[in-house]
């Protein structure tokens, strides 16, 4: 099975590189700590016995009880030859770490010892594995050569690679140097979903190193949250006017988004079901590095042109039908890009959803006590409108 690298360059050029001059791989290290390799030999090196089980171990060195392999509970065994040449002492060396890292697909079951063939198919593959670029000539290099070894198979259907993230000056970040904010200071300042989103919205995603400046984190407040948090207080502020006004009680009439005929609902309209589509089919695809800018590109539209140009419909000043569908067509906007970004920014989507389900039927499929808890709103092709999006793009 071909598995699928994101981004594909990893895998076709640095990854390919690597495995066309990959030299052999020395994987004992003369350490006390770590994985025994299970090999006894003989003291000419002519036997050797590579032992499977601890039941295996059991039943050739005689012991019983063994629940623990690190060394110095295993070294004093011995085996007795088979050949004649006395008894067979295990080897001094342990597994090299990235050895024991890369059996993780088959170590983190106990496989086979605690389950069976069946059962470890139903989990291998794995879907996905996310790790630093570092890590190809690492992980990505030890997992394919073990899970080829015991399973002639990829361990994994996709891998995700991201970027490392360097100091403001280009330079590795070196706690002896401290050339960096500390990360604490700067959640505690911008807290932790401006710091993840300047991170997913940064060359990161594409494997691609980035430079952390604490001013990028500001800057994903002031060009994203505010402008979202102020679409949503605008949204407030006017569905409570138009109750005070009106008498009547604002809930989501989906009704209203199918029979508009206003040029800019129907675009709205139809944006918003594009981008959802759009979400559904890239995260399909692992494709983080084209899903969170097309959502920055939604949040823009929606607060520079739908809110802006729309401004007296959403007060009221264009009678009550206009008032009215133009707050549930935002409102549908506001709660669908919520849901779609709540994944990458969880604490403010929350905060924003406890209140707009208010709005929202209790049999509604969209109303949890958590936004968390909802799956991902599917697109409707009724609404998606080709002619208008492009009308709107040149516009």
């Amino acid at each position: 099975m071909k598995a699928r690298w994101v981004p594909a360059f990893v895998q076709e050029k640095r990854f390919h590189n690597w495995l066309e001059d990959a030299r052999d791989w020395c994987f004992s290290r003369n350490r006390f700590w770590g994985n025994p390799i299970p090999l006894w030999v003989s003291d000419d090196g002519e036997e050797v016995v590579c032992v499977g089980s601890v039941a295996e171990l059991e039943e050739l060195t005689g012991a019983t009880g063994i629940t623990d392999m690190h060394r110095e509970n295993i070294d004093h065994l011995t085996i007795p030859s088979r050949m004649g040449k006395g008894d067979l002492k295990r080897v001094e060396e342990v597994f090299d770490c990235w050895y024991e890292s890369g059996s993780m697909p088959f170590a983190q079951f106990h496989y086979p010892f605690s389950m069976n063939d069946e059962e470890f198919n139903k989990r291998f593959p794995a879907d996905f594995i996310a790790e630093g670029l570092d890590q190809t000539r690492g992980w990505f290099y030890t997992l394919n050569i073990l899970g080829t070894a015991v399973r002639e198979s990829n361990p994994f259907k996709n891998l995700i690679v991201n970027g490392l993230v360097l100091a403001k000056n280009g330079e590795k970040m070196s706690k002896s140097k401290k050339n960096y904010d500390d990360p604490m200071d700067v959640v505690n300042q911008y807290g932790a979903d401006a710091v993840r989103l300047y991170l997913m919205n940064s060359p990161l995603v594409k494997a691609e190193p980035l430079r952390f400046k604490t001013d990028g984190v500001h800057g994903t407040i002031r060009e994203v949250f505010l402008p979202w948090f102020n679409a949503y207080r605008f949204l407030v502020q006017n569905a409570t006017r138009y109750e005070v006004t009106t008498g009547n009680v604002f809930n989501l009439d989906a009704s209203l988004l199918e029979n508009s005929d206003n040029v800019m609902d129907k675009w709205m309209c139809s944006s918003i079901n594009g981008l959802v589509k759009f979400v559904h089919n890239e995260m399909e695809n692992y494709r983080l590095y084209t899903v969170v800018p097309r959502l920055l590109s939604f949040l823009e539209q929606l607060t520079n042109w739908y809110v802006r140009l729309n401004r007296n419909r959403l007060k009221g000043d264009l009678g009550e039908e206009n008032w009215i569908t133009g707050l549930n067509v935002l409102y549908e906007a506001i709660l669908k890009v919520t849901i779609l970004m709540a994944p990458f920014t969880p604490f403010l989507t929350e905060m924003l959803y406890q209140n707009l389900k208010n709005c929202l039927g209790e049999d509604s499929d969209l109303c949890e006590k958590s936004i968390h808890f909802l799956t991902m709103p599917r697109g409707d092709d009724k609404f998606v409108d080709e002619k208008i999006d492009a009308a709107m793009k040149h516009m």
